[in-house]
This record gives structure tokens, sequence and C-alpha cells, in this order.
């Protein structure tokens, strides 16, 4: 018997992914949206002032979970989608994030892979200082002579 059987049916497929889609984005999605100065999202950064400052993406906003109670009103204009960012897929902390969001009825999205594939994949980032650097891009997790087409 194969271990990956049984598959959902159609319907239940479709709900399941566009479900996601509705609480998920990827990195590549998020710096495309940056770069092209798209409007109504702002990135935010919920990790640690020290993690903060080793590096973040580059155009985000600081503001630490504990502080979204506090400060997302005077931090973020009403109407905006929020993409929320922590260390990487190993930690659920975009996770409390977004409920915090959520919470105060503001439109929130996860970026997923966080802050480790944002600096994996080579996109721009700052350090605390302000300087912005670009590492190249690991060629496991973001191959530059193939694309994967999504």
């Amino acid at each position: 018997m194969s271990a990956v059987t049984p598959a959902a049916t159609p319907a239940e497929a479709r709900r399941h992914f566009a479900a996601r889609l509705a609480f998920e984005t990827d990195v590549s999605d998020v710096a495309a949206d940056l770069a092209a100065k798209a409007p109504g999202i702002v990135v935010a950064d919920t990790r640690s002032a020290e993690s903060w400052a080793q590096g973040h993406v580059h155009g985000a906003i600081h503001l630490p979970t504990a502080e979204i109670a506090e400060r997302a009103g005077d931090l973020i204009p009403d109407g905006v989608t929020v993409v929320v960012y922590c260390w990487g897929p190993g930690c659920n902390g975009a996770h409390k994030a977004a409920l915090e969001f959520a919470k105060l009825d503001r439109p929130v999205k996860e970026m997923i892979g966080g802050f480790e594939y944002w600096a994996r994949e080579g996109f721009p980032v700052e350090t605390g200082d302000g300087s912005v650097t670009r590492r190249p891009a690991d060629p496991l997790t973001a191959p530059t002579a193939i694309s994967c087409g999504c």
C-alpha cells in the first residue's frame, strides 16, 4: 500500500489549497511586491531587537509579537495586508504574530520560509546600522539556471 494514499477529493483539495494561499505568501512574491512598491502591504518582522539588528527584510518594519496589540495602530495604516515573518520554517513565531494581527481585525498573511528563506534566496537584507547587502542565493533553494515556473 502506498504511503501517500488516499488523496483528498478534488473538492477538498481546492478548499485546502485556496485557504493556504489566503493565509500564506512566499518570499519571492513578497520580494516582487516590495521591488514594485506595490500598494496595500506592510511587511512586519516580528522577531526580537537583536534579531532585527542582525538582519531583516529590506523594506520591513520592526514590530515584535509582544508589541503588536499596543503599537500596530500607530505603525500600520488601516486597510493594508500585513505580511508577517519570523526566523524560518522551524519557528512558529509568525503564526503567533499573525494571530495577534487577526485579533485586531487586520488582514494578515504569513511569509512562509521566514527570514531564513529570504536570505537564502538572495533578497536584500538590511542590518541594524542601515546597510543593505545581498548574499548569493543558495543554489539548492533558489536555482539561478532554472525556474520552478510557479
